[in-house]
C-alpha cells in the first residue's frame, strides 16, 4: 500500500479526535486525523509526523495525518490502511495458498465482516483489527474499549457453528514487537471474548508490517499472547 505526496511535520496539539494541529515549513496546518483512537501515547507534542497532501481542493482540511514516530519505531496510524494492505497481502497466496476468492464487506447475520475468502473448498470469514499501541516491545488491542469488535468475534464464532472457518487477524502497523495480546486493562470484556472465541476454534493471527514514510505492507507472524 502506498500513499502520495507524503510530508514530515511537528505535532503540536489535537483539540478533538478527527484533526490535529501540526507546523509544517514554519507554519501552522490543520489535518485530518485518520485514527479515532485515543493514541495519546502517540500523538505527543513535539512528535514527527507523517502527513499526506490531499487532491481534493473541496476539503477543509488539506493533509490527513497517516504515520509518526515513536522513538525508534515508526508507526502507520491510518484506520483505513489495514484492511488495504491485508487484501494486497492475500491476493498474493500467503496465507491461504490455494485461495479462489476473496470479496471484502460481507454481511452476515448482524454484522459485516472485513472479508469473506474462500480457499480449497474452505468458506472463511475474517475481521482486521490495525493495532497502534505499543508498550515495552509488546503490541497490543484495543486502546480503547470496544462493543462493536466484541460483537464481531461473538458474529465469529457464530460462524463456525454453521460451517464456516473464522479469522481475527491483528495487523500490527509497525516493526519491532516481539508479540501481541489483548489489551485487557482497557477492556477485559474484549480480552475475555478473545480468549472464548480462540477456545471455541476462531483463529486468532498477529502480523507486523514493513512501514515506510508513505508505504505499509504486511510481513512476519508475531506470537499472540494471552488468549
Amino acid at each position: 500500500m502506498k500513499y502520495n505526496n507524503i510530508k514530515e511535520a511537528v505535532f503540536q496539539e489535537r483539540p478533538n479526535r478527527f484533526i490535529a494541529h501540526v507546523m509544517l515549513d514554519g507554519h501552522r496546518e490543520i489535518c485530518h486525523v485518520k485514527n479515532t483512537g485515543r493514541c495519546r501515547e502517540l500523538l505527543t507534542p513535539g512528535a514527527s509526523v507523517f502527513i499526506e497532501e490531499c487532491s481534493n481542493p473541496a476539503r477543509k482540511t488539506k493533509y490527513d495525518l497517516i504515520g509518526v514516530k515513536k522513538g525508534h519505531l515508526l508507526i502507520n496510524m491510518d484506520s483505513q490502511v489495514p484492511n488495504k494492505a491485508v487484501e494486497e497481502w492475500l491476493l498474493k497466496k500467503e496465507l491461504f495458498i490455494d485461495l479462489t476468492l476473496v470479496r471484502p464487506e460481507t454481511k452476515y447475520g448482524s454484522s459485516r465482516f472485513d472479508f469473506y475468502i474462500e480457499a480449497g473448498g474452505r468458506r472463511i470469514f475474517m475481521e482486521v483489527k490495525g493495532v497502534t499501541l505499543e508498550e515495552e516491545g509488546v503490541a497490543r488491542f484495543p486502546d480503547a474499549p470496544t462493543l462493536r469488535g466484541i460483537k464481531h468475534i461473538h458474529e465469529l464464532m457464530e460462524a463456525i457453528k454453521e460451517g464456516y472457518e473464522a479469522y481475527v487477524l491483528f495487523v500490527i502497523q509497525m516493526k519491532g514487537v516481539s508479540s501481541f495480546e489483548p489489551n485487557y486493562r482497557t477492556h477485559q470484556e474484549f480480552g475475555e471474548a478473545l480468549k472464548q472465541a480462540a477456545e471455541a476454534g476462531v483463529h486468532i493471527l498477529a502480523y507486523d508490517c514493513i512501514v515506510t514514510e508513505d508505504s505499509i505492507e504486511i510481513d512476519r507472524q508475531v506470537r499472540v499472547e494471552k488468549c
